[in-house]
């Protein structure tokens, strides 16, 4: 451009906030600050640099192993050690945030956003001011468009939209903000014009233009009129509520922004005994209506948290940012222009912009999204027929999805049935005993509860317990099994796909429903002169060993792991479960159900034939 002889005019585009915190008005010219943005660049990354190091110092990884081992621990070392990494890199990045939030606060700027924007200015008149023409234009609040290409347009979200579409859900009962503050809201239509008039107008070149492009100064939209406005439309143009009729939108008081951060504190609070409660609950049908409403609200806290930290001060903002040049800019464009390519804020009718353009453009998707959604993720993935014999494997667990029992129940329907009754008393005497020990294992590790569970089978006759399985126990097994598991895993066989049983129990056990699968892997005895050690012949496969051991299987049989499928009921499945493209939480425990519903698995309740286990025990045994 400037061979050619023109020198260009750089139209810099930034916020009206970065006036910083203040009160009262703000006028459109160079801002008032000290702030240096080279000490502040220079500062920002020294403290990446020491923050990154902190957090590789033992103290916090000390802290943070031992969080991920409590929740990942039984899932195995590479879960526990991922867990580990993912929460040392939210740790830094929150110190950072922090860091941020509070350097900016003490030079004047409420966050990061507004105080680097106020560098910014600072670069740009630095390295522009008497070398060629500079405009800084500043947006307020910028939402859909007016008229133009359309009424409604906007490209994604922007500011006020997900509160919008949060109230109008009946997410947030209160929100920090003044009845009688300014929410400097303008349509982004009117910003584009003025950023092409602006670039048409050049300065001189060591004088540069500011502008301020708002409705705050000349036609002021109150936060108490935008919650009356969004409350009327929401009360006349309900959202619907997933099948279940339609949300009641709640009606502000505007306590204050210290009364709703108590408020806030105290629900998270709450909500974090509550879910401690509910993950050492047991697994029911209630427990897990609990659990979708505390996530429910747990949604809503941590929704209010974040915008209530991002945007609760511009929602209390006292200040009025004068839009004089603009406006003279604006009536100086011909008289011809004016309708199509103005940009005086003052035009907006507010009624007619938030009711019947801005809401229904932002609400529109979200509708569409909501009708006819099911409010519940229960129903199982139609299943895919394999197009070439043995590519899509089907995985399941067996205590629990399969049949509705376990290890220590097994083992007793085996040993009751090998007992006189006399005997009886001693053994669930010394089973009771111990149980306390095997929880702890089983809390701990689950590898670490078989092996030692296991150790009860010591001294029992291999030939012995195959007989008793075959000719008593194998009918109790199957009576307490899942009808529904029995059919989903015929219709995996009848899609063409190769059907896995991979289990902690020992394998003589699973011979009443090994001919279901195309392959089964359990745990092996060792077995010394006819009779059972106690001792495992190999790691039995538990949490992450189980996707490790489906993985390599995958390989050697030319399987799609995407396109497969798997079937678990506990938190230590959860590495199996995704490993394929197909994961079904089926009876899931506290752990896994919050998991799988947060990543939006299907969760399967399938029930066993009601026969008590002590029914189970009298038709096994003389």
């Amino acid at each position: 451009m400037k061979k050619a002889g023109v020198t260009p005019h750089i139209v810099h585009v930034s916020t009206a906030y970065v006036a910083g915190a203040r009160k009262g008005v703000v006028p459109e010219r160079s801002l008032d600050h000290d702030a240096r943005w080279r000490t502040e660049l220079a500062a920002a990354r020294a403290a990446r640099e020491s923050v990154e190091w902190d957090s590789r110092r033992p103290a916090v990884l000390r802290r943070l192993l031992a969080e991920a081992r409590k929740d990942h621990g039984k899932s195995g070392p590479q879960s526990t050690s991922a867990a580990a990494e993912e929460r040392r890199k939210e740790w830094v990045e929150n110190q950072l945030i922090e860091y941020g939030r509070l350097r900016a606060q003490s030079v004047g700027w409420p966050d990061v956003y507004t105080f680097t924007k106020a560098l910014g200015e600072r670069v740009a008149e630095e390295t522009l001011i008497g070398v060629m023409p500079l405009s800084v234009v500043r947006p307020a609040i910028v939402e859909s468009s007016l008229k133009h290409p359309y009424p409604g347009w906007i490209d994604g979200f922007k500011m006020a939209d997900p509160l919008i579409l949060a109230y109008g859900r009946g997410i947030l009962p209160e929100f920090p903000g003044l009845p009688d503050g300014a929410l400097d809201i303008i349509p982004v239509d009117i910003v584009v014009n003025a950023t092409l008039a602006v670039a048409a107008a050049p300065p001189p070149v060591d004088e540069p233009a500011y502008y301020h492009v708002g409705s705050g100064a000349r036609n002021p939209l109150t936060f108490r009129g935008i919650h009356e406005s969004v409350r009327e439309y929401f009360t006349e143009h309900p959202m619907p509520d997933g099948g279940r009729g339609q949300i009641k939108v709640p009606e502000w008081t505007f306590p204050g922004a210290r009364r709703v951060e108590r408020q806030l504190r105290t629900g998270e609070k709450v909500l974090s005994v509550a879910q401690k409660l509910l993950l050492s609950a047991p697994a029911t049908k209630r427990t897990r209506h609990w659990q979708d409403d505390l996530t429910r609200q747990q949604d809503k806290v941590d929704f209010l948290r974040k915008y209530a930290d991002l945007y609760g001060v511009y929602t209390e903002a006292e200040v009025v940012y004068t839009d004089n040049k603009l406006l003279a800019l604006h009536r100086s464009l011909p008289a011809d222009r004016v309708e199509d390519h103005g940009f005086d804020a003052a035009v907006v009718d507010w009624h007619h912009y938030l009711q019947e353009v801005h809401y229904p453009a932002v609400t529109a998707t979200m509708r569409k999204a909501t009708v006819g959604r099911r409010t519940s993720n229960s129903a199982l993935p139609p299943l895919k027929r394999s197009a070439n014999g043995g590519d899509v494997v089907a995985v399941f667990d067996l205590e629990g999805t399969i049949v509705a029992s376990n290890v220590i129940e097994t083992y007793l329907l085996a040993r009751l049935c090998d007992l006189p009754r006399s005997g009886w008393p001693g053994e669930l005497a010394d089973l009771v005993r111990k149980l306390p020990r095997y929880l702890a294992a089983e809390r701990r590790d689950r590898g670490e509860f078989l092996r030692t569970f296991m150790r009860r089978y010591a001294g029992a006759d291999e030939a012995g317990l195959a007989r008793i399985v075959h000719d008593r126990l194998g009918d109790a097994l199957l009576r307490r099994s899942h009808p529904e598991a029995i059919r989903q895993v015929r219709k995996h066989r009848a899609a063409g796909h190769r059907t896995v049983l991979i289990t902690g129990t020992v394998d003589v056990l699973v011979q009443p429903i090994a001919g279901l699968f195309d392959e089964v892997v359990a745990s092996r005895l060792h077995v010394r002169d006819g009779r059972y050690s106690g001792f495992l012949e190999s790691p039995p496969l538990v949490g992450e060993a189980r996707a490790a051991w489906l993985r390599r299987y995958a390989e050697n049989a030319g399987a799609l792991l995407t396109e497969s499928y798997a079937y678990g009921d506990s938190y230590s499945d959860r590495p199996l479960l995704e490993a394929v493209g197909h994961p079904i939480a089926v009876n899931p425990d506290p752990h896994l159900y919050r998991h799988a519903r947060s990543r939006r698995w299907p969760v399967a309740q399938w029930k066993a034939y009601t026969l008590p286990v002590g029914d189970a025990f009298l038709e096994t045994v003389p």
